[in-house]
């Protein structure tokens, strides 16, 4: 049961169009909270402003507000943008239909949002109220001030602006968007002591300024956790993919010392996916950052560290530990390494596209864009999943989706049900044997040339984003010399390192390789990177699992 907040009678508020879900909601608040919080609740998005302008004039306080999305005139996002304005400390939550989650992810860089929830929420005890618990006693412990975010200064078609945005989205951290050429923007130039020239301008939540910062300098100042807390553990799981994720969560839960090192965001390939539909229990489907964040944060709860923005360089054999050596010189060793760097899209051959990545070209969904791609034409280049995830993703905003496909048909690559679904969009056009020859544009892209793969023939079009998605190549240079590999860079193990029943070269234990070890003892691979791998969210979660079993294994004969 929630605590008093106060001598006067907190205000929890409740806005929705719909009579019978604004009771039904308000029901539901009372029944939990009503003998601590006075439960106020709205049928329209003003005659919610008017209460809380009132209860302002009043002087009383207003801990949280709960929108629904889907209101006329003023919908839940827009709601939520002025009431911020009266009372910027109040936690924010909106109600949100499934077709509208991606709405909600959007409104987290929009309004500071701190929670959206599923309709319908039953039953309240496991949906609503543990959400509402977390929020009031955050509310509680802020003080009742506005909690502050990051700002970023930047221009719109600027890589690097784009790099810093999609950084901090992709590891939840809320923050604001200045044009620099706007008012606010040149405003918070001028308190920093900048003129412009080097963007992006990030401010943290304590006002330090950062100019140009690099990914650690920036998860440092966000609160990311960027040092590993001991110098040795029982397990290191390098990468934050699904197989990576499912590793820390497995070993830590089973009592393994365990750490997590991520390069870039958790999540992976797979947390940039705007909607998986065939991961097993989630019948409706669930996007990829709603997925990391569930697995990253039961991964904490085990007790697994997880660090962000730390490139590993090094892998090497000291006796019976394992030693990871990272870009900046630094070192940590442990009994077990489970390899999980997974995979990276492709670059796109073709002129401009390096200069134009980041100003119109994108490499995965980069959802941090899609809301730029409102009303306008948009190629996706690529026929996997994943580009068929986020064909169905910008179709729902954008004027057209064109997907350009090398291949002479979806069906080799792409799941039946996407190529249903895309069948099915109005407004998703497949043009089957089409490469993009050239990309152009002066600051920011403006037209692709595109080739007729078997004529040969070529055609210049409008565009102004475009997004690839053409294949996976491993991020295992690193290993080099040091773990077996491939000749397209896949890390062997188990099986694939005895083809002729003999383990392989130096191996030095009476055994053979366990199924997803390497062939250096003790260090495994899960997921993607794996040589013949299933390539699948699921298969790399499972293979994050069973690599854990098989570290235990090892651990007990060593």
């Amino acid at each position: 049961m929630a605590q008093a907040a106060d001598a006067a009678r907190t205000v929890i508020l409740t806005v929705d169009d719909d009579p019978g879900v604004s009771r039904a909601v308000a029901r539901d608040l009372r029944r939990r909270y009503g003998e601590s919080y006075r439960i106020v609740r709205a049928e329209s998005g003003e005659s919610a402003l008017q209460a809380l302008r009132e209860l302002k004039l009043r002087g009383d306080l207003v801990a949280v507000i709960l929108a629904d999305y889907r209101m006329p005139q003023m919908n839940g996002i827009e709601f939520l943008e002025q009431a911020l304005d009266v009372y910027p400390g109040a936690r924010r939550v909106l109600l949100t239909a499934y077709a509208d989650t991606n709405a909600a992810i959007d409104a987290i860089n929009v309004v500071d949002l701190d929670h959206y929830l599923l309709k319908p929420w039953d039953p309240p005890e496991e949906k609503l109220y543990p959400v509402l618990d977390d929020l009031l006693q955050t509310w509680r412990c802020s003080d009742y001030r506005p909690v502050p975010s990051t700002k970023v200064v930047g221009h719109r078609w600027s890589a690097r602006s784009s790099d810093v945005r999609e950084f901090l989205a992709r590891n939840q951290v809320p923050y604001r968007w200045y044009s620099a050429d706007e008012p606010e923007g040149q405003r918070l130039l001028a308190a920093a002591g900048q003129d412009g020239q080097r963007l992006p301008l990030v401010i943290t939540p304590d006002g330090t300024p950062l100019v140009e910062p690099e990914a650690p300098e920036l998860a440092a100042q966000v609160g990311l956790a960027t040092t590993p807390a001991a110098d040795f553990y029982d397990l290191v799981v390098i990468g934050g993919g699904p197989a990576g994720l499912g590793a820390a969560v497995y070993g830590a839960s089973e009592g393994l010392r365990t750490v997590l090192v991520e390069r870039s965001a958790t999540g992976g390939q797979a947390g940039q996916s705007s909607r998986i539909e065939n991961y097993l229990g989630f019948p409706d489907g669930v996007s990829g950052a709603q997925l990391t964040d569930r697995a990253r944060r039961q991964a904490a709860k085990f007790g697994a560290e997880i660090l962000s923005a730390r490139e590993v360089t090094g892998l090497e054999v000291n006796g019976a530990a394992r030693t990871v050596r990272f870009s900046d010189g630094s070192a940590v060793a442990a009994h077990s390494v489970i390899l999980a760097t997974g995979v990276s899209y492709r670059q796109l051959d073709a002129p401009g596209t390096t200069d134009l990545t980041g100003c119109g070209v994108f490499y995965g969904s980069a959802l941090t864009e899609a809301a730029s791609c409102q009303g306008h034409d948009v190629y996706i280049v690529g026929g996997a999943n994943s580009a068929g995830q986020a064909a169905m993703y910008l179709a729902r905003g954008a004027k057209s989706v064109t997907l350009l496909v090398r291949g002479p048909s979806l069906s080799a690559s792409m799941s039946h049900y996407l190529i249903q679904q895309i069948e099915e969009a109005p407004n998703i056009s497949v043009r089957c044997g089409t490469a993009v020859e050239a990309v152009h544009g002066s600051d920011r892209l403006e037209q692709l040339t595109l080739r007729d793969v078997e004529s040969g023939k070529t055609e210049l079009v409008d565009a102004q984003w475009m997004f690839v998605f053409i294949g996976a190549a491993p991020l295992t240079d690193w290993l080099d010399g040091t773990v077996l590999r491939d000749e397209r860079g896949f890390i062997l193990a188990g099986p694939d390192l005895t083809p002729d029943g003999r383990p392989p070269a130096d191996w030095e234990l009476d055994r053979p390789p366990y199924h997803l070890e390497t062939n250096i003892p003790g260090v495994f691979v899960a997921g993607d990177a794996r040589a013949e791998s299933a390539k699948r969210v699921a298969s790399a979660v499972g293979e994050g699992a069973m690599a854990v079993m098989l570290v235990h294994r090892y651990l007990e004969q060593s």
